[in-house]
């Protein structure tokens, strides 16, 4: 679960770190209060997507009246498909220089790791893409935790006066402690920026929490799902693991490993996904039928792939609840079916009677789901 800007830095600031004076508002008239008491400010949408800044969510506003106008533009706009309803309105920070620095976990060592380098202020990915040299890497035994050396390590690596070295080590021990207490999958302040008076300030702060353990953060469990798609929050209410990619191929399978070879067979033979959806061991004609509801109303899948691997989730159950959902949509997505296993023979028979060709072979339906889409 990913918390908006505000939240994170209200979390980083009761752990010790340093942001900027700021103000929450929803309204233009809110925006030129905040602006008249902090002075020229930065004001950014509060969105849940990445790039605020290169899709024109962050913007300097010198003065009240300003600010006013800022948030009367932003508060009618949509970034990245994404509502602006409230903004961060925070003090104009004088900048040195911007520094990235992040913990999040690494699951080839499963290990949490800091990821630090001086060139803050743009994407991770982006960084990782152009200049993979300039990110460093220190590995955190979870068996121990967070310990000073790593903090002398990152100093240098960042380049900062030694004087900083307390300032830094109790922002990491924050970063720590903060994953450790809110189970983060990310804690990230990009920019960490050092001030034009030698002070570290987070100007940003990125919090993502695992969905998992939401049962322990009773406080933040009324925020879940907020960041999902409707197709993700149905999908969720109906026990399903979903998720949307951006191609235009819809994908039903079950288990894991199955779905993940699916998507990869896709890619392979020139497609791209547009989401996934495993139904899992078992599942019975009625969970199937929602399932194929919720894929063929989806707006971006051009044909449905379905890839069934019959072992205690009979065909012949799969089969029958594709029919129903194709009855109760009524306009229906071309569907390629592969099936194999239990009660196979059953479950061709009924999807041949209603004109739906069933494929022996994974890579047979992966190759006609593909040309489907491309025409």
């Amino acid at each position: 679960m990913k918390l908006y800007e505000y939240e994170s830095k209200d979390i980083a600031k009761r752990y010790g770190v340093t942001t900027p004076r700021g103000r929450l508002v929803s309204t233009p008239e809110e925006a030129k209060r905040a602006a008249s008491e902090l002075g020229s400010v930065v004001i950014k949408a509060q969105v849940l997507v990445g790039g605020r800044g290169l899709a024109g969510g962050v913007k300097v506003a010198e003065k009240p009246e300003d600010a006013y106008a800022v948030a009367e533009r932003l508060l009618s706009t949509s970034i990245r498909g994404e509502r602006v309803e409230k903004l961060l309105v925070e003090e104009k920070v004088c900048i040195s220089r911007e520094l990235y620095l992040s913990l999040t976990v690494d699951r080839a060592t499963r290990r949490p790791v800091y990821l630090v380098s001086e060139m803050g202020g743009v994407e991770i990915e982006e960084l990782a893409k152009k200049y993979p040299e300039k990110i460093h890497r220190v590995y955190v035994d979870p068996g121990v935790g967070y310990l000073e050396y790593m903090s002398r390590e990152a100093i240098q690596v960042l380049k900062l006066p030694w004087a900083l070295l307390q300032d830094l080590s109790q922002i990491m021990r924050a970063m720590y402690n903060i994953m450790i207490d809110y189970d983060a999958e990310l804690v990230e302040f990009n920019p960490l920026a050092l001030t034009c008076d030698n002070k570290l300030v987070a100007l940003d702060a990125k919090i993502i929490i695992d969905d998992n353990s939401l049962y322990r953060r009773v406080e933040l469990q009324k925020l879940y799902g907020r960041d999902l798609s409707e197709y993700e929050k149905r999908a969720k209410e109906l026990g399903f693991s979903y998720v949307e990619l951006d191609g235009d191929i819809g994908v039903i399978s079950n288990g894991a490993g199955l779905t993940m070879a699916t998507m990869d067979s896709i890619l392979y033979y020139g497609g791209k996904p547009a989401n996934f959806l495993d139904i899992g061991g078992g599942a019975r004609r009625e969970s199937v039928k929602e399932a194929v509801k919720l894929m063929l109303n989806h707006p971006r899948s051009r044909v449905l792939l379905v890839n069934i691997f019959g072992g205690i989730t009979r065909c012949d159950e799969v089969a029958a609840g594709i029919v129903e959902a194709i009855r109760e949509v009524g306009a229906v997505k071309p569907i390629v079916v592969r099936m194999l296993g239990t009660n196979e023979e059953e479950g061709r028979r009924i999807l041949r009677e209603h004109g739906i060709e069933v494929y022996s072979e994974m890579d047979d339906a992966v190759k006609a789901a593909v040309e489907v889409a491309k025409r």
